[in-house]
């Protein structure tokens, strides 16, 4: 099984998803760190990524994800994932892969966003991610967190959702 924190930068898809595959023991990827210096430098200077910078991107994180499967390792990764055509590319990477959806109002990300000092992405971006976020589809396995509920809280959210999951492929 692999879980997908996905959400607008600020979301706090890292601090979950982090914190859940410490606590599992499963192996992280952070996004972010898989994209080429163009991608950051294209984002730092306040230009969002186009589908074309997005999609070889897209393409080595399920790669990454596919050469977990072939080991029998289960993952956990933070990943936008706004779109849904974003979402199937990542599903090219195995069967069983789970989206946890940070979501949550506009307001609170923003603030969020304001307060970080370590990150490359500009406030002024989340508006163009807000603009392409499709929330998941019915037939998308996952599950929506709100955003307003504290760090260990959605924490314990997450790990009830992957531990449920992880239990029912054991079986």
């Amino acid at each position: 099984m692999h879980f997908v924190f996905m959400g607008v930068a600020g979301s706090g898809k890292t601090s979950v998803a982090e914190r859940v595959a410490h606590r599992r023991g499963l192996p992280f990827a952070e996004a972010d760190a898989f994209h080429p210096e163009a991608n950051i430098s294209k984002m730092a200077s306040g230009m969002p990524l186009t589908d074309e910078d997005r999609w070889p991107w897209l393409r080595e994180l399920a790669g990454w994800i596919g050469e977990h499967e072939a080991r029998g390792a289960s993952t956990v990764m933070a990943c936008s994932a706004l779109k849904r055509d974003y979402r199937d590319v990542l599903r090219t990477g195995a069967p069983g892969v789970h989206f946890l959806h940070m979501h949550g109002p506009s307001e609170v990300i923003s603030q969020r966003i304001d307060a970080r000092e370590d990150h490359f992405m500009p406030p002024a971006l989340l508006r163009s991610q807000l603009e392409t976020l499709q929330r998941l589809d019915a037939d998308e396995p996952g599950r929506e967190l709100d955003v307003r509920g504290d760090l260990d809280l959605l924490t314990a959210e997450a790990l009830e959702y992957v531990g449920e999951r992880l239990r029912s492929a054991e079986v």
